[in-house]
């Protein structure tokens, strides 16, 4: 078996701090359709040098003043925005839900930034940096930069589709529960750690030291 030391997390990627994040919006348009729900999965290395989900941070929103909300948008992630279970908050608030442990994270793992990782990363980007903009909250992720595990997904397993990708990388997928936040962000770090786990392997084995080739 190839023995590897385990990266810290700031050499990995070239001092960015990867953050898996999904959001659930009211349409396709950044500055013109509600963000309602933004999940943010914190990602760590464990003693074997293995990916692995962490922490998990979550909001629902409240669609912004003179947000548009597109009823098949709706319909299709299933939200009643103004539903009072929601316990929604405004945009200001919840980034600031959601930004301030990627920023403690930043810190403590001695990164530039965070880089965001997601399933089609630039629709999530897109609102993230919208509501940073609305809101004027800094945001910590590259304003343009992303992981993609549509691409990763297709790379490692021939599979685009996050449902079909994750199922490839060995984890099972409860449609009642897709179209949510948080279960699409766990499930999209579950097959990003894979995927990175897997490169790792492969290239340790490949090294005659058993040194990363990264």
């Amino acid at each position: 078996m190839v023995q590897t030391t385990p990266l810290p997390i700031a050499k990995r990627f070239r001092r960015y701090l990867p953050v898996v994040v999904d959001v659930e919006t009211a349409g396709f348009n950044p500055g013109r359709d509600a963000l309602l729900e933004i999940a943010a999965v914190m990602l760590q290395i464990d003693n074997q040098g293995l990916w692995q989900r962490h922490e998990t941070h979550f909001c629902h929103i409240i669609p912004f003043e003179g947000a548009n909300l597109d009823k098949q948008a709706l319909d299709f992630i299933g939200v009643d925005p103004y539903h009072p279970f929601r316990f929604a908050v405004p945009e200001a608030i919840g980034l600031e839900t959601i930004f301030k442990p990627i920023r403690k994270a930043i810190k403590a793992h001695r990164c530039s930034r965070a880089i965001l990782v997601g399933h089609n990363p630039s629709f999530d980007l897109g609102f993230i940096n919208a509501a940073s903009h609305r809101t004027r909250i800094k945001n910590p992720f590259h304003r343009f930069s992303t992981f993609d595990t549509a691409t990763l997904g297709g790379l490692a397993f021939g599979q685009t589709v996050l449902a079909r990708a994750v199922q490839a990388a060995g984890f099972e997928w409860d449609k009642s529960e897709a179209h949510s936040a948080i279960y699409d962000a766990e499930r999209t770090a579950d097959l990003f750690c894979t995927v990175v786990n897997l490169w790792d392997k492969r290239c340790a084995e490949a090294s005659p030291n058993g040194a990363r080739l990264i």
